[in-house]
């Protein structure tokens, strides 16, 4: 058994609907990460990003180069700020979905780099997790969403 007390399982109960609040603000900004960092990444290396981009065959890779990173900018401050918290965690989902369609076919890979692209497969699957998470939880207390609704 994971506790061995009941009294210890209710502290810990207890501890997260009490902090549901800053936790889900916290899961908010932890999500975010990954898309401030990868927009940030391609911004300061925009011709890295559109050759990669190339290399997997993407159509006008310019401009998915640029689309990639206004998306990953506004649902970055979105998810932190919580504004349109919920539709923006369908933006993540989706636009994680495709992401691991377009870039992350790891059975196409020749041996080590199979085990790299599979790693990245599994994370964008947990990232598409945390999507659907705060799709249902919403912003929480701590987002505009919740200051804007009065």
């Amino acid at each position: 058994m994971l506790f061995r007390s009941h009294s210890l399982a209710s502290r810990v109960d207890e501890s997260a609907t009490k902090n549901a609040d800053l936790l889900i603000l916290i899961g908010r900004v932890l999500l975010a990460w990954i898309f401030v960092g990868s927009a940030y990444g391609a911004i300061t290396n925009f011709s890295g990003s559109v050759g990669y981009f190339r290399s997997l065959h993407v159509p006008a890779p310019e401009l998915f180069t640029t689309m990639t990173v206004a998306l990953e900018v506004l649902m970055s401050a979105g998810l932190i700020l919580g504004i349109g918290t919920r539709y923006c965690a369908v933006v993540v989902f989706l636009f994680v979905l495709l992401a691991t369609a377009i870039a992350h076919r790891y059975w196409e890979y020749p041996g080590p780099q199979q085990i790299g692209q599979y790693n990245n497969f599994l994370k964008n699957i947990s990232i598409m997790g945390g999507a659907m998470l705060i799709f249902v939880t919403g912003g929480g207390r701590f987002s505009l969403d919740r200051k804007l609704a009065g």
